[in-house]
């Protein structure tokens, strides 16, 4: 069944604003809303509501694809809470439905942060703002977009000032809205970024 809607829960609204460049780019023109929380906590706390909620009405040409940062939690638990809810809800996850029956919900973990997504696409990075060093992904520390130590949103922070730019302080919004721009969906690194990429591919299948 053809996809005409795709309801993206996100937690916070940078990623929101990088959404609104990457869909469009990956879904063509399909339909996108989002439904933004005001944390992760906030999403967490209303997730049951909410599904709930789309259960009694969704059509069968929608799905719900729900994002959430890991942060400091471990991952598979937070993917099992985030299953449980949709099961809970009545709804059929991509993880557990069986063969030949229609999902209704995607979860899917970034890993650590949005800004992992633009240590995945460096070229993207430096279109945006082109006096960053090309050679950075070649540093060891930043090697792996999703396993930066120390805050990824903060690593980028500092490349970004050692640049020039942002001196007073990343403004998150701006930043990302700016990178997603020229962002290229194939060419990301990044491991989340790619389970995001097939998240969404899978809605297009069906």
């Amino acid at each position: 069944m053809m996809l005409e809607k795709l309801v993206v829960f996100v937690e916070e609204p940078s990623m929101e604003v990088a959404l609104e460049q990457l869909l469009p780019k990956m879904m063509g023109k399909v339909e996108f809303e989002f439904r933004r929380f005001q944390c992760k906590d906030d999403l967490l706390k209303n997730l049951p509501k909410r599904l709930r909620g789309y259960k009694n009405w969704m059509p069968d040409t929608w799905k719900i694809l729900v994002l959430l940062d890991r942060d400091d939690d471990d991952c598979i638990l937070l993917k099992q809470g985030m299953e449980t809810e949709a099961e809970k809800a009545g709804l059929i996850t991509k993880a557990t439905a069986k063969q030949g029956q229609i999902f209704q919900v995607i979860n899917r973990i970034v890993i650590e942060e949005l800004e992992a997504w633009f240590f995945g696409d460096w070229q993207a990075v430096r279109e945006a703002y082109p006096r960053i060093s090309k050679t950075t992904p070649k540093n060891k520390k930043y090697r792996d977009p999703d396993a930066i130590q120390g805050g990824t949103w903060e690593a980028f922070e500092r490349v970004l000032q050692k640049a020039g730019y942002f001196r007073e302080g990343l403004r998150k919004l701006e930043c990302a809205g700016a990178v997603a721009r020229h962002m290229c969906p194939e060419r990301n690194v990044s491991n989340s970024f790619q389970a995001f990429r097939e998240a969404v591919a899978a809605t297009l299948r069906g």
